[in-house]
């Protein structure tokens, strides 16, 4: 029996060491590679938030003196297997860190763990896996934008008349407290009613999100009012058929194809998140817990929200600006 006890215990010290030295080597490495997946390449936000990763990779590697190389393994379209096969293949790798923004939370979930276990730090962005062993999530609260985008529209309609919502992904985690937090704020208003069966899913494309809502909007011109979730049918140019203030829309996000929507009328008001900033920060973190050993002071890191109309537009174009020119500088 003593000697079953010392050979365990010898496996377990040995198991150990080579984890202690699989982290070590990763975090002395003179380069280091860090994984992100977005939801899918499609979408312009995670190419924005892929920029803001490049940008930092150089930025926070010059401060810490090593050579940082993003692998952007996000799949084309919307698939949460796809982003859990690339977990599993950036772990397998050898990557030092990985940020995701999950599709599906449950699907990713266990692969977050494996990497975890394997000593590689796992951070979420835009969309968590809050039952994961990731480290932290920095990204919008979803519940203080579904209240924000809700008031919104209800003082643009004097808070009365019919609203409907898109809202993406019906599996998505973030989404969906957006749309709760927009449902369970409704009582406030007691004149807005909901549409019923007005909360509308759809592929996150902008075709499919331009399609959906002009479907709904025909077999019911009751709507006076549209919560855009995402941003997603102000991708495109024209997508919008109605004429400018005729039906209100507040919206998510402030990319720079949406703002155009603001200038014409056609949008009152856009809630912007810092996409680029999702893809800047989840590096600084990585490199700040790879590098130094830090983890932040909480789990949960909230990005800003910032509202834009007409009358800031321009104040908030100069980011755009700013963050382009430096992905550009740093390409």
């Amino acid at each position: 029996m003593r000697t079953r006890m010392i050979v365990i215990g010898c496996l377990i010290m040995m198991n150990a060491g080579v984890m202690f030295a699989q982290a070590n080597k990763k975090s002395n490495a003179k380069t280091i590679t860090i994984g992100v997946i977005g939801k899918s390449q499609s979408n312009p936000v995670f190419l924005a938030a892929y920029s803001g990763a490049r940008v930092a990779a150089k930025e926070i590697g010059a401060k810490y003196g090593v050579q940082v190389i993003i692998d952007w393994e996000t799949p084309q379209n919307e698939n949460p297997k796809e982003q859990a096969l690339a977990i599993d293949r950036l772990n397998h790798s050898g990557a030092a860190g990985i940020a995701i923004a999950c599709s599906d939370a449950n699907v990713v979930t266990p692969s977050i763990n494996n990497a975890v276990d394997n000593g590689t730090p796992v951070i979420c962005f835009d969309s968590d896996a809050p039952k994961s062993r990731r480290f932290a999530y920095y990204g919008t609260d979803d519940i203080e934008f579904g209240h924000m985008i809700l008031k919104e529209l209800a003082g643009q309609m004097n808070e009365t008349g019919t609203i409907a919502m898109i809202a993406g992904n019906k599996n998505a985690p973030n989404l969906q407290r957006r749309v709760r937090a927009v449902i369970e704020d409704l009582p406030k208003y007691p004149n807005i009613k909901l549409l019923p069966k007005g909360v509308f899913y759809h592929d996150e494309i902008a075709e499919k999100a331009v399609e959906t809502v002009a479907r709904a909007q025909k077999m019911n011109p009751q709507i006076e009012g549209w919560v855009f979730i995402g941003g997603w049918p102000l991708w495109m140019k024209d997508a919008i058929k109605w004429k400018p203030g005729k039906v209100k829309i507040v919206s998510c996000d402030a990319l720079p194809a949406e703002l155009e929507y603001v200038k014409s009328g056609h949008v009152q008001v856009l809630i912007a998140q810092g996409c680029f900033m999702w893809g800047y920060k989840s590096v600084e973190l990585l490199l700040n817990k790879i590098v130094m050993q830090q983890n932040p002071s909480e789990e949960f890191i909230a990005a800003p929200l910032t509202r834009v109309t007409k009358d800031n537009i321009d104040e908030w174009s100069l980011n755009w600006k700013k963050w382009l020119l430096k992905e550009a500088v740093n390409r």
